[in-house]
């Protein structure tokens, strides 16, 4: 039986530690940091993710069969390159692929050498200059800030004043860190989420899902790490699916071959369905939080096989299997984010949901669970249709009790044309 390591400490890593406890595979899961949710599937070990060498030697201490790796954080400082110099096998990208995420013009460079349909853009790292730009085009104008934010480094700015505001932020205060601003075309259309196991050449495409970023019912207030997931969307159709694969995922993969770096994990496509087709709204290197709380729980192959391929370079043996079936998750967070908020609220009644509950933010003292993060828990239910799982986990998310979380009434509301 196999020992796996898993990176990371947020939703997105409990639901690939709740995968691969449904292996037959796997043995012993390791998490690192992990969280009060994930302690129940496997053993925490307190590493920081970025905590390169310090990871790199609990896996060759403890001959780890295989890690994988959750965060972007992670991937940026270079955990693959450090575990596969030491001979130790690892899912996830190298630093210099990570970059399809960490830098916004990288992967513009790469969409437009690949032919990816993508908005027009411009890069810019003066103040002055950006602004001046700006202001000569129309608005809405798409700010984004060339490098890791969190989710968070993206404005879409209505008037000058919002985009003053945001360049300032960007390029002179620093709030993300030195760096560059892409200024983007506005693009119209639903969003959706299309992630891909990706090894080379080779694409391995997972069921599609719909984020929601904004922290409040009908996509008002700020943006979020996300509020909610659902699969099963019913405004893209197959020749949606077919060219997301063919012209997106699989023609990025072998631009990143060409690039001489190529792709050994997870290749999330942000993706838009305009007026003029589908285009790239933006690329991560890794699975999307909170979409693979609700893909995951629907994928019928092994995980760990999936794993274990792409991080020793190999194709997979057979195609990936999904049980035929919806999912629909809602995210509790934290009252205040994603601005400032408050921790170590007790949560309450967690043993009597009847749904898949994944721990994003929580701690556990030995006596209760508590908060202890912007988004606190994830509550996803599995059904035959979206009516039926939406009904469900929203009566479900009344058993649980903490008076300092609160959560959007309204996911999957595009689905329902609401």
């Amino acid at each position: 039986m196999k020992k796996v390591l898993v990176i990371g400490s947020g939703g997105r890593e409990h639901a690939i530690v709740d995968a691969l406890s449904r292996s037959s595979k796997v043995g012993k899961i390791y998490a690192a940091p992990g969280n009060a949710g994930i302690a129940a599937q496997a053993e925490l070990v307190p590493i920081k993710d970025t905590d390169v060498e310090a990871l790199k030697a609990f896996a060759l201490k403890e001959k780890i069969d295989l890690t994988v790796v959750g965060p972007e954080a992670s991937l940026a400082a270079g955990v693959v390159d450090a575990f596969r110099a030491a001979g130790l096998d690892i899912f996830g990208h190298t630093k210099s692929a990570t970059r399809i995420e960490s830098s916004k013009e990288f992967a513009k460079v790469i969409m437009e050498k690949s032919g990816v349909p993508t908005a027009a853009y411009r890069s810019f790292d003066k103040y002055e200059e950006a602004l001046e730009y700006v202001a000569g085009r129309p608005f809405p104008a798409v700010l984004k800030y060339d490098g890791l934010a969190a989710g968070k480094g993206v404005v879409i700015a209505e008037n000058l004043a919002e985009a003053d505001a945001a360049l300032r932020d960007m390029l002179l205060d620093s709030a993300f860190g030195k760096g560059r601003v892409v200024v983007e075309d506005f693009l119209t259309g639903p969003e959706f989420s299309f992630m891909a196991f990706v090894n080379g050449s080779d694409v391995y495409p997972m069921i599609l899902a719909q984020d929601h970023k904004r922290a409040y019912d009908g996509d008002k207030g700020p943006n979020t790490g996300g509020m909610g997931a659902y699969t099963g969307l019913p405004f893209i159709d197959e020749g949606d699916v077919a060219f997301g694969l063919k012209e997106v995922l699989k023609k990025t993969a072998d631009g990143m071959v060409a690039e001489g770096c190529p792709l050994s994990g997870v290749l999330y496509g942000g993706l838009m369905k305009t007026p003029a087709g589908v285009k790239v709204i933006e690329f991560n290197a890794r699975f999307g939080d909170p979409e693979t709380e609700v893909v995951l729980p629907l994928l019928e192959s092994d995980i760990y096989d999936i794993f274990e391929a792409v991080a020793k370079g190999e194709k997979l043996s057979e195609p990936l299997k999904w049980a035929p079936k919806v999912s629909l998750g809602v995210v509790l967070a934290s009252k205040g984010y994603p601005g400032s908020y408050e921790k170590g609220y007790e949560i309450k009644g967690l043993d009597e949901v009847d749904a898949r509950l994944y721990h994003m933010g929580t701690k556990n003292d030995n006596v209760t669970i508590k908060t202890n993060g912007g988004r606190v828990i994830m509550a996803v239910v599995v059904g035959d249709d979206l009516a039926a799982a939406r009904a469900k986990v929203y009566e479900e998310i009344k058993k649980i009790n903490c008076s300092n979380l609160f959560y959007r009434k309204d996911i999957a509301h595009i689905a329902f044309n609401e």
